[in-house]
């Protein structure tokens, strides 16, 4: 029997690198959630952008699975990209993995570092 361990550095299953995303980068996503602990074959990154309830430029990327039982992707924003990304995940028997279903969203960066001042009464 193999006893899977959880990576350290995986919060609720999913982790992206880097955080915050922004627009025009390369972002990891590992994921070792319901699907990796449940042994399936092929793992997929079901993926879009926009509204949480009405996704746009959906895609379904393949994952590698590591060593550890995780599982990775890496996806690349476009500069010009919407401000949240949508995802889920799915096995090659097609069960899902939905986060009960909230799916996993975040939000996307636009680069710019708020500035707040400081006002003396």
């Amino acid at each position: 029997m193999v006893r899977r361990t959880k990576p350290m550095d995986v919060d609720d299953g999913v982790l992206l690198k880097p955080m915050p995303i922004t627009p025009g980068q390369k972002v990891k996503i590992r994921y070792q959630g319901l699907l990796a602990n449940s042994g399936s074959e092929e793992i997929y990154l079901h993926m879009g952008f926009g509204d949480s309830n009405k996704w746009q430029q959906v895609q379904d990327i393949e994952m590698s699975k590591g060593k550890d039982g995780t599982w990775e992707a890496t996806i690349e924003l476009l500069e010009d990209e919407t401000p949240t990304l949508n995802m889920c995940f799915r096995d090659n028997a097609f069960n899902w993995d939905n986060n009960s279903g909230a799916n996993w969203i975040y939000q996307i960066h636009n680069g710019r570092m708020v500035q707040r001042t400081l006002r003396e009464f």
